[in-house]
């Protein structure tokens, strides 16, 4: 029996996977931006190999940096526990990195030590992208074990520009002498102590830590690093009182976090809004010029990106026309150069509720210009165009931003807002003239009209923005489905160990 509290302690189960199965691919698109992973091999103090992997842009602008956030996994975990962490934060031009610590998954080492040494794997790993060029400001993302292990090496390094520490731990032998009590071990309680020193000496000689100094409440106090605390309140393994001593004893600034679950439950979607809002704010990502795609069907889905000159055209000229006005078939190579209505070509491409020619005039302003598409701000837009009788002109700028789910765009750089203060030549800032359309024409005839064509605006607009919100939400339904599904990499166990993460 001491040799299974033993090895729950420092050899549970062991993660077992394929990096090419369960990790992001090599070269990935996220959120309509291409990505890449980089694997990468260390060598700690004690002479293991860690497993690492970062996660950047596939193009970077020279002489840019972007911040970093490590993650460090828990007891049991690898680094494909970094998966979510990639969706969150990359959207957000903030680098990813996650390594295999000494002891877990497929790095080096025959035991781990609950935060102890790797902390040691995480300096190894900071240290890495110190000398990495297109690195800036680093964070930390712990969990369980991981969590430890960034607050004992926050107590080290107070450069760290902030941190996430989800189910952390105040000290190993409270939380292995609440374990006997949770777990109803039968041992009688007089000899419980006497069974814990036994079994600290059986681990100071095999793991080469002692158990009694595994104690960050005492180093709570003496950090600054802006810090973020999570627990589930359901947590029976790491309960959520131990989270609770070590916000009130923290030095720095921080705030604190309750969401229902146990340990190893999935993350409910506001702790991911709160951890993608928290790193934004610390870490404070450039935003990166954007990178142009080609245009296709299904321009308007999620994560894709809009080519409005291309639009312009379309609107403009096959509005009168009634056949395909593409300048450029290399910017439009999927569009039929046939005699397809612009409404019927909208309609497929964007899957928005366009049904007839009448439907268009609010994309198009008096100059023939193309108006911004933004479901939030031209609806009142539009109430005023119609309502305003002289050619007072306003402008405004897009606050829709390519999203892969809700988390990944709280807080995100806007692409679209760098490439209008730095290139004029792909300034998406549209001017909307306040003057109605064709109003020497129609001004005769538009009274009668307002009331109506006001009401059929408006709700158009409401329906194109349900329906985009719905395969938003759709998309991050799927998004959750597939983090919150059971682990995907094997993990074997030894003989006597207990799976915890």
């Amino acid at each position: 029996m001491i040799e299974q509290f033993v090895n729950f302690v420092i050899r549970p189960p062991r993660s077992e996977y394929n990096p090419d199965q369960y990790l992001w691919e090599e070269d990935f698109i996220l959120a309509g931006r291409k990505y890449k992973r980089l694997d990468l091999e260390l060598t700690n103090a004690r002479g293991y190999i860690l497993k690492c992997s970062h996660y950047v842009p596939a193009f970077i602008p020279e002489n840019t940096a972007l911040p970093c956030v490590v993650y460090c996994h828990g007891n049991s975990g690898c680094r494909a526990d970094a998966n979510e962490a990639a969706v969150i934060l990359l959207p957000s031009n903030i680098t990813v990195f996650t390594l295999d610590f000494s002891g877990s998954g497929l790095s080096g080492g025959d035991y781990v030590s609950l935060g102890w040494h790797e902390k040691e794997d995480l300096k190894c790993a900071v240290s890495c992208l110190r000398d990495n060029k297109q690195v800036s400001t680093i964070g930390l993302w712990g969990r369980s074990m991981g969590a430890v292990t960034c607050l004992l090496y926050g107590a080290e390094d107070p450069s760290i520009a902030g941190m996430v520490m989800d189910s952390a731990f105040t000290n190993l032998y409270d939380l292995m002498m609440e374990l006997v009590d949770v777990y109803k071990i039968r041992v009688p309680k007089f000899t419980v102590k006497m069974v814990v020193q036994y079994m600290r000496r059986i681990i100071q000689k095999r793991a080469k830590f002692d158990i009694m100094d595994l104690n960050v409440l005492k180093l709570a106090p003496k950090m600054f690093i802006p810090a973020l605390f999570g627990h589930g309140l359901n947590d029976m393994f790491i309960q959520p009182h131990h989270c609770d001593r070590i916000h009130q004893a923290y030095g720095g600034d921080k705030n604190i976090i309750k969401f229902d679950g146990d340990h190893n439950s999935p993350r409910p979607q506001s702790y991911y809004d709160s951890v993608s809002i928290f790193f934004y704010k610390t870490l404070r990502p450039p935003m990166l010029p954007t990178t142009r795609s080609k245009l296709h069907v299904g321009a308007f889905k999620v994560g894709s990106i809009t080519n409005e000159s291309f639009f312009f055209e379309i609107i403009n000229g096959l509005r009168s026309a009634n056949t395909a006005a593409c300048s450029s078939s290399r910017d439009a190579p999927n569009i039929p150069h046939d005699s397809t209505s612009v409404v019927e070509l909208l309609s497929s491409m964007n899957q928005l509720s366009i049904k007839n020619e009448n439907d268009l005039d609010f994309l198009l302003d008096e100059n023939c210009s193309l108006s911004e598409i933004d479901g939030d701000s031209v609806g009142s837009r539009l109430q005023d165009k119609t309502s305003r009788r002289n050619e007072e002109s306003c402008s405004f700028t897009s606050s829709n931003r390519e999203s892969w789910g809700r988390c990944s765009s709280l807080g995100a750089a806007s692409d679209e807002s760098f490439s209008a203060n730095n290139n004029d030549k792909q300034n998406l800032t549209v001017k909307a003239l306040a003057t109605p359309l064709r109003q020497n024409q129609r001004q005769s005839q538009r009274k009668p009209m307002e009331k109506s064509k006001q009401k059929k605006i408006q709700a158009l607009w409401k329906k194109i923005k349900r329906e985009k919100v719905e395969m938003g939400d759709s998309l991050s339904s799927r998004l959750k489905m597939c983090l919150g599904q059971s682990p995907r990499h094997k993990r074997s166990r030894s003989s006597g160990g207990i799976t915890t993460s």
